[in-house]
């Protein structure tokens, strides 16, 4: 079943409403829990809602009372209109008793929702100096100069431009690759769209991608080979890596795909290229099932296994990269500099960036680590490499935020510039695809599956 642009809103108390990067579907789907409360002589509704389509989005004034003025476009009197929901729009629920549905239109008692954007994805135009930041939480590209860095004492910095709205159809997306030759946008999105969007270079706003390539369901990471004008795409499950043409679009089959047991492919994520040595990267979380076989899951070490460029079928890698001295912990973006033959790969839950050797195998440490409080990472999900410049680029999905070093940066270093789409204090909710709330009444905790 396919799904629509929507966003989410979880209700809590009466309702708690939760505004997450991911959506539900047109069918509205909504799964509740009645919980008891010790001032209730029954029980407060945990309930989730979709919100429709928006553009920008933003609290209440009231909420950012003493800051600047937040854009949006709001119409009060619109049912359609995200405030309008959170203001009192009808949602529906069924008593676990009797499964009746009944349409409930009261005020929360209180809010729970993110209106500022989660980086998922960061790429750099070299031809222009710009960077490109993927907006999972509101369905947008938001694109900046690489010298901009928000004041500590400002909200936020605004973009030059952002690709954003219905025509884009841009979803669940979390990688982006910038054509180096023409600018082209490259952006494949991961869940229920099963697609690689193109747009032009200078597109902006509600603007429909110029070509569009249907790829297999749960596609993860993008990079291509120049030389041979290949398209490299990763999927999480089952784990692949497949190659079509550089400018395929429609249903056009990929050329080859690497899959197989002695792969060692493990819910693939990152992906990157050595374009001197000729070998592709690719790194693996680690679990692993065959989906028709109950009782076949089991979970191994993350790790980065090495192929022959021209791999085909199902290829042994010619290195690995696994053990508890790597550190790898849900690995994301890679980046291989093939002059100093080194591999940058993103470590989110490790809260690094860690640095490979290139032709490093087995259990090694890295050999540097970008880590701790001075660095401002929050979740590092994604990189970037500006080589003219010697700078390293980083998305923070944690903190609405993107932050560049000196590409030989290690230990708790300081970022050489921030551009922040939030407050400086900025937590992100990381909500992700929320369909689910429930209340743990022993822990007083609202749990949100994603």
């Amino acid at each position: 079943m396919r799904v629509k642009r929507k966003g989410i809103a979880a209700l809590v108390g009466l309702m708690l409403t939760a505004m997450g990067f991911w959506g539900l579907s047109t069918v509205v789907k909504r799964t509740l829990s009645f919980t008891p409360w010790e001032s209730s002589p029954g029980y407060r509704l945990v309930s989730t809602q979709q919100v429709p389509d928006l553009a920008e989005i933003c609290l209440p004034e009231e909420e950012h009372a003493g800051t600047a003025a937040r854009s949006a476009s709001f119409d009060k009197n619109d049912d359609n209109d995200v405030l309008a929901l959170l203001r009192g729009t009808s949602v529906y629920a069924a008593s676990q008793e009797s499964a009746q549905t009944v349409e409930v239109g009261r005020q929360p008692v209180r809010r729970l929702w993110d209106t500022d954007p989660s980086y998922g994805s960061i790429a750099f135009d070299t031809r222009t100096g710009k960077v490109f930041l993927q907006d999972l939480n509101l369905w947008a590209i938001r694109i900046f100069d690489r010298t901009t860095n928000t004041p500590a004492n400002a909200v936020r910095s605004e973009p030059e431009r952002v690709i954003q709205g219905k025509e884009t159809e841009l979803q669940f997306n979390t990688c982006m690759y910038i054509d180096p030759k023409n600018g082209d946008i490259y952006t494949v999105e991961n869940d229920v769209g099963d697609s690689i969007k193109v747009f032009s270079q200078d597109a902006s706003g509600h603007t429909a991608p110029k070509r569009n390539l249907k790829v297999t369901h749960r596609a993860h990471t993008i990079t291509v080979d120049e030389e041979k004008e290949e398209l490299f795409v990763s999927v999480n499950y089952p784990p692949q890596v497949e190659v079509y043409r550089k400018t395929a679009s429609g249903n056009e089959k990929p050329l080859r795909v690497v899959t197989g047991e002695s792969t060692r492919l493990a819910d693939v994520h990152g992906i990157a290229i050595d374009d001197k040595a000729k070998e592709l990267f690719v790194n693996n979380w680690g679990h692993i099932s065959q989906y028709n076989v109950p009782g076949s899951g089991r979970f191994e070490d993350p790790s980065i296994t090495v192929y022959p460029l021209d791999a085909s079928g199902d290829t042994a890698p010619l290195r690995v990269i696994q053990g508890p001295r790597t550190q790898l912990d849900w690995p994301g973006a890679m980046f291989v500099d093939p002059d100093k033959g080194e591999v940058y790969v993103t470590n989110s839950v490790g809260q690094s960036i860690l640095v490979f050797g290139a032709k490093d195998k087995g259990d090694v440490p890295p050999r540097r680590i970008l880590k701790g409080p001075r660095t401002r990472l929050s979740y590092p999900a994604s990189l970037a490499v500006d080589i003219k410049n010697q700078e390293l680029w980083i998305s923070n999905l944690g903190s609405a935020s993107a932050t560049v070093y000196p590409l030989t940066a290690n230990g708790d270093v300081a970022p050489l510039r921030t551009i922040r789409s939030a407050p400086a204090n900025k937590v992100s909710l990381k909500f992700g695809k929320t369909q689910a709330v429930t209340y743990d009444t022993k822990r007083e905790e609202i749990l949100v599956p994603n």
